[in-house]
């Protein structure tokens, strides 16, 4: 009998202490995953999925950005309508957090407006901007402002921008949909008269509430042609947004990824790539040196079907090869920085990415 209580005393024992090592393991568990970032910056590589990333890896002398990142996920990209999706309906999937057709802007599946990322941080006092190689009002940046049934409403697209009150900052080409339109509104002029500073370079920039910067009539020129542009706006941009006492949210999206392996173009590809590398590598050094900035990095599909293999089949060469100058089903990577990159881990669809966002927001209210 004393055997026996002795024996069922110790498993007592041992019982008690796992669950009070599980319940120390939760609570530690749940402080880990409840920390609340000031700033949020999420980048986009458009049509990047892990073969793009991998490029950029071999053809990189030195680490890449992406492997700075403590925590990796993978997202899938199917949209409403399509098992593909296309810019715009990944990117509302990433912006709002609601799957919808292809061609549509910032709209659910019933075309029924939804908010933005961007226009429900801005109601809570943050600073908010969106910077993008092709024009502002292409699809995926077109997604954190914009409310359009078609992706190629580029007019009525500027028009969503010229009116929205939710962005302080604007960074790319599509002049000519602002300034040279149908209708003869000259949405710039319009702009400025509502207290907008506007420029066409990123020289020379004034202190200013709101800044606009379109920097070509269409889109900017391909890498290395614009120079360290990308790279360069995303400093003026964290420069301009980080004074904010309620922080901040910045889109920075490498859009001509998509273009190049669209074209099937591999030299193209490799140079945005690098270009996006060094634009994640600013921002992680920002990230690093403030402490409470989350930094995501993914995509809203992948473009050309890329892969990487020896033609000769004898292991000793690698070749990159286009399967197609469209965009594939493959799921993208999610590269996570910051207070609550932890949560960004494993495999998750698209629009929870923003889902994260909010509940790492609202953490210290619960």
């Amino acid at each position: 009998m004393k055997k026996h209580f002795l024996l069922s005393s110790i498993s007592l024992v041992t019982i008690l202490l796992s669950i009070s090592c599980s319940m120390s393991k939760d609570s530690s568990a749940n402080q880990k995953t409840c920390q609340q970032p000031t700033n949020i910056i999420l980048m986009i590589g458009d049509g990047m999925s892990t073969p793009q990333v991998y490029a950029a890896m071999l053809t990189s002398e030195n680490p890449t950005s992406f492997e700075r990142f403590p925590f990796t996920g993978l997202a899938k990209t199917y949209s409403k309508s399509h098992k593909i999706t296309d810019s715009a309906a990944g990117g509302t999937a990433i912006a709002t957090g609601h799957k919808t057709n292809n061609g549509m802007i910032g709209m659910d599946s019933d075309s029924i407006p939804v908010p933005s990322v961007l226009e429900i941080l801005s109601e809570k006092g943050m600073k908010t901007g969106v910077i993008a190689t092709s024009y502002i009002t292409h699809a995926t940046p077109a997604s954190f402002v914009a409310k359009n049934i078609n992706r190629n409403n580029y007019e009525e697209i500027a028009m969503n921008f010229a009116k929205s009150n939710k962005v302080d900052l604007l960074i790319g080409g599509g002049r000519k949909h602002f300034n040279q339109r149908q209708d003869g509104v000259n949405l710039i002029e319009q702009m400025v008269s509502e207290g907008w500073n506007y420029y066409d370079t990123l020289i020379n920039i004034k202190e200013s509430d709101k800044t606009m910067i379109l920097a070509s009539e269409g889109h900017l020129p391909s890498y290395p042609s614009r120079g360290n542009f990308l790279p360069d706006a995303t400093v003026l941009a964290l420069e301009k947004l980080s004074g904010s006492e309620n922080g901040f949210f910045l889109m920075i999206e490498g859009s001509q990824i998509d273009f190049a392996a669209h074209n099937c173009d591999s030299t193209y590809l490799v140079n945005e790539l690098h270009d996006f590398d060094n634009t994640i590598n600013k921002v992680l050094d920002f990230a690093e040196k403030d402490g409470n900035t989350l930094v995501i990095v993914t995509a809203d599909h992948e473009t050309g079907g890329l892969t990487m293999i020896d033609t000769n089949g004898r292991y000793t060469e690698t070749f990159f090869k286009f399967s197609t100058g469209s965009h594939s089903p493959l799921m993208v990577p999610v590269f996570a920085f910051g207070p609550g990159s932890e949560n960004f881990t494993g495999i998750m669809e698209n629009t929870d990415i923003v889902k994260k966002i909010y509940q790492l927001l609202e953490c210290n209210h619960n």
